[in-house]
C-alpha cells in the first residue's frame, strides 16, 4: 500500500448512512446486514439461510433503494428455464429480425429466491453469471451492472420437491449467513413499523460511488501474518490433525478450497473499511471465519449421525489456531509503507 486511502472516513460514514436509511426499514438483523455490504464491498455473493418472513427480500430491495440501484426477484420454481434467467433471443414478426431481451439477472442486486427449487441447469446458469459476471447469448457479450450481487435465499425447514446445490457450485458463493428470528422487543417494533405509517426510504448513494468504494477496498492493508492464519484456518478444515484434532477427520469428508482463504482476505478488507480503518486486523478475520467456511464443509454420515455441525467444527479450529496478536497502529503504518 504506496499510497494510504483517502476518504476512508468518510466512506465509512457514507456506509453507515447506507445502514442508517435500511435500519429505519428493517428491525434487527445487524449480523445479516453486516454481511450484505461485506460482500458489496468485496465483490462477493451471499447464500442465505432462514425460515420465510424474516425480512430477507425487503433487506435487499431496501438497499437498493438507498444506493438508486436496480433490484431484482427471481422466485425459483421446478419449471424454471435458463433463458428465464439470463435472457434470449426473440424474433420480431414485423421486422422480420431477431432482438435480445435480457433476463432479470442484469440488476445491481439480485435477490434468488428458494434457490434449491430449480433444477442444476437453471442453478448452473446463474452460477456462472456470478462468476463471470456476464452472460453471453448468440454470441453477444452482455455484462452485468456494477456493482452486482447476488443474495440467493434457502428454505431449511422445506425438502420436499428441491434439488440441493451440488458442493462445487456452492462453493461459488462468498458466504453462507444463517438469518434467525428476531428477539420479542424487536418483533414488538416490527410490527408497530409494518402496521404504522408508510416510511419512505432516503437514497444516499449512487451504484458509482459504490464501485469506487469497491476500488478503494481493494488497497486496505492486509498483514502477510494475517493471510498466512487465514490459510492455516482453512488448511486445518482439509488436515484437522494439522492442528491437534485428528479425532474430527471422520467428521470430515472435504474441507474447504483455495477460495475461503480468498474469501476471508477479501472479507476482512471489506470489514476493515466499512468499520473505517485502512488495515485488517484479527478479528476481522475471525469475525467472518464461520460464514465462510460453513457452506464448504462436506461432513460425514458420520458427523450427521453423531449430530456434528459445520460450525461447531469450525469453533473447534478456532480454539485449536489462536489468531495473531493485534499490531499497533504503528506497526502497521510502517509495515504499509
Amino acid at each position: 500500500m504506496n499510497q494510504p486511502i483517502m476518504g476512508a472516513v468518510d466512506s465509512a460514514n457514507l456506509m453507515e448512512r447506507l445502514l442508517y436509511e435500511v435500519k429505519r426499514i428493517v428491525v434487527g438483523q445487524d449480523h445479516f446486514l453486516e454481511r450484505v455490504l461485506v460482500a458489496i464491498l468485496a465483490r462477493g455473493h451471499l447464500l442465505v439461510e432462514g425460515v420465510p418472513g424474516l425480512a430477507k427480500t425487503l433487506t435487499v430491495s431496501t438497499l437498493a433503494k438507498t444506493m438508486r440501484g436496480s433490484f431484482k426477484r427471481i422466485q425459483f420454481t421446478p419449471d424454471l428455464l435458463p433463458a428465464d434467467l439470463v435472457g434470449t433471443r426473440m424474433y420480431n414478426q414485423r421486422t422480420g429480425e431477431f432482438s435480445t431481451v435480457l433476463g432479470p439477472v442484469f440488476a445491481n442486486l439480485l435477490l434468488a429466491d428458494e434457490i434449491n427449487r430449480a433444477p442444476a441447469k437453471v442453478q448452473s446458469a446463474l452460477l456462472e453469471v456470478m462468476q463471470e459476471r456476464q452472460v453471453t447469448i448468440a454470441g453477444e457479450t452482455h455484462p452485468v451492472p456494477t456493482p452486482f450481487l447476488v443474495m440467493a435465499t434457502q428454505n431449511p425447514i422445506e425438502t420436499e420437491g428441491t434439488y440441493p446445490l451440488p458442493e462445487a457450485q456452492i462453493d461459488r458463493f462468498m458466504m453462507k449467513v444463517l438469518v434467525g428470528y428476531p428477539s420479542d422487543e424487536e418483533e414488538v417494533v416490527i410490527v408497530n413499523r409494518v402496521t404504522g405509517p408508510r416510511i419512505d426510504v432516503n437514497p444516499v448513494a449512487l451504484p458509482e460511488q459504490l464501485a469506487l468504494l469497491q476500488e478503494e477496498c481493494r488497497r486496505v492493508y492486509v498483514d502477510p501474518q494475517l493471510i498466512q492464519y487465514a490459510v492455516r484456518v482453512v488448511g486445518a478444515t482439509r488436515a484437522p490433525a494439522s492442528c491437534g484434532l485428528a479425532d474430527m477427520q471422520r467428521y470430515v469428508t472435504y474441507g474447504a478450497s483455495p477460495r475461503a482463504s480468498i474469501a476471508l482476505i477479501e472479507g476482512a478488507r471489506a470489514l476493515a473499511y466499512l468499520r473505517g480503518r485502512d488495515y485488517a486486523l484479527p478479528e476481522d478475520v475471525v469475525d467472518l471465519v464461520p460464514d465462510v467456511l460453513r457452506h464448504r464443509l462436506v461432513l460425514s454420515y458420520e458427523a450427521l449421525s453423531d449430530g456434528a455441525t459445520a460450525d461447531q467444527l469450525i469453533g473447534r479450529i478456532l480454539q485449536a489456531l489462536p489468531a495473531p496478536e493485534r499490531p499497533l497502529e504503528s506497526h502497521v503504518r510502517v509495515a504499509a509503507g
